[in-house]
């Protein structure tokens, strides 16, 4: 049997870090297991599904890398297929018309709830169907016995078919339901394994008996726990963003959110820091928790801190400018070599993508960046006669680091001073800030001819 998964979110928001987990499960088991990886969007409900919702969705997952093997799949476009379905499984007698007005079935349920007894239709067994009234289609639910799943999460878990209500399959328009079209779904995709949140467990009892009804094989599911915040609260927005697109625009690495995913709800041994080809070949379908995931932002920040250092320079200094773009900011032609030649100084100081542009956004300006007014106050004549004359020492400087501090050092004595009555107003004329990696780091990462040209802006 060759495996296929599927991810199937409805689209009536942004795509919610909890279905970027179930994302990425589903894709790393079909990896595993040489399978096939599905993208089906729920839109059935048509009033709460919104193209921005469908294109969030498609982004979100284009930039974890999980778009899917084949073209994504509309679940509204196979309507007819999911009615024709209920049509067969109504000549079967698996399912039945229901002709009940919504006033008649309001004391059905009411009836029923009070007797403690699933909801039967009385149309149930009945056959003298009138030709000038809507109806329903009800799947018609097994009365004894009870159903067992053997749950690739949860273990075996069951319920008695006196809990299960003739569900409805086909609405009164025409239009079929979530529970119908998610299983014909399914089995024309040929789906062997359904990885999804444990709050569809009780579905999953549903659906298993509109396979039996419909005469197909159900495939292997597998419902894995909710994740909550850290405090072991339901995850809400006072946690932090819940969009994937937030962490992006957050800064943070694809690979980094990837990563710390698949921590939620599944481990391998110890590991915590791993790659996504590493996940693949230790996901098995074993080894997923039972209980509620907690996530935890310092925790996802400290694995996108690994991930940035692991980062080539090049491919950072790219994202950065790409920040960069979307602030206004435009790099020099300079900008790219700086950035890639000094990144070693600025990723062990900071872990987000942001972050570094913060650090870095000085090397997108020709000249040192404006200063604050505090800093003006700080560069006196006096401040900048000392680095004019520290200028001097440039002229002759070594290009190599250890030399250059030697250098330095030496000239510190000869006048007397000491590293902090230059090192501020240096950094301050090369940057345009207070802190800032070393200064020889800074004086040969931007080398000797633009270190004067800075000096010379801030003190001419």
């Amino acid at each position: 049997m060759s495996v296929v998964t599927r991810f199937a979110p409805s689209p009536t928001g942004f795509l919610h870090i909890g279905g970027a987990r179930t994302a990425l499960f589903n894709y790393l088991f079909a990896r595993h297991h040489g399978g096939s990886y599905l993208v089906r969007i729920e839109d059935t409900d048509k009033k709460r599904s919104t193209a921005e919702a469908i294109d969030a969705i498609r982004d979100g997952l284009s930039w974890l890398g999980l778009s899917g093997d084949e073209e994504m799949v509309m679940q509204s476009a196979r309507e007819e297929r999911h009615q024709a379905v209920a049509y067969e499984m109504l000549a079967a007698g698996t399912a039945y018309k229901c002709f009940l007005s919504t006033e008649e079935l309001d004391e059905v349920r009411q009836q029923a709830r009070a007797d403690g007894r699933p909801v039967r239709s009385p149309w149930r067994d009945r056959d003298d169907h009138p030709s000038d009234m809507p109806y329903v289609v009800r799947i018609r639910m097994p009365e004894d016995g009870s159903t067992t799943l053997d749950d690739m999460v949860q273990g075996q878990v069951s319920v008695d078919h006196d809990k299960l209500d003739d569900l409805v399959i086909l609405r009164s328009d025409g239009s079929p339901t979530y529970m119908l079209a998610v299983v014909v779904d399914d089995h024309d995709m040929n789906v062997t394994h359904v990885l999804r949140g444990d709050d569809h467990l009780n579905n999953a009892f549903r659906q298993y008996q509109i396979y039996q009804a419909a005469g197909w094989q159900p495939p292997q599911f597998g419902h894995i726990p909710l994740i909550h915040g850290a405090d072991g609260a339901k995850l809400s927005k006072r946690h932090g963003a819940l969009g994937v697109d937030a962490y992006r625009d957050m800064g943070f690495l694809p690979e980094a959110v990837v990563n710390y995913l698949a921590r939620l709800g599944w481990s391998h041994g110890d590991d915590e820091l791993f790659s996504l080809e590493q996940a693949i070949s230790w996901f098995d379908g074993s080894n997923m928790g039972k209980s509620a995931a907690r996530f935890d932002m310092e925790k996802l920040t400290s694995v996108n801190s690994h991930w940035m250092r692991q980062m080539p320079a090049d491919r950072l200094a790219d994202m950065v400018i790409a920040i960069a773009a979307s602030q206004g900011a435009a790099p020099t032609g300079q900008t790219k070599i700086w950035l890639t030649d000094m990144m070693p100084l600025f990723t062990d100081r900071a872990s987000t993508l942001n972050a570094l542009y913060e650090q870095t956004d000085w090397l997108f300006s020709e000249t040192t960046p404006e200063l604050s007014e505090a800093d003006r106050d700080f560069m006196t004549d006096e401040v900048k006669k000392r680095l004019l004359a520290f200028k001097l020492l440039l002229d002759d400087a070594s290009p190599e680091a250890d030399l250059l501090t030697e250098q330095m050092k030496i000239w510190l004595a000869e006048n007397n001073l000491k590293m902090k009555d230059i090192g501020i107003p240096l950094r301050i004329a090369l940057t345009g800030r207070r802190n800032a990696p070393s200064l020889v780091d800074l004086i040969l990462g931007l080398g000797l001819s633009e270190t004067i040209k800075r000096i010379d802006h801030i003190c001419l």
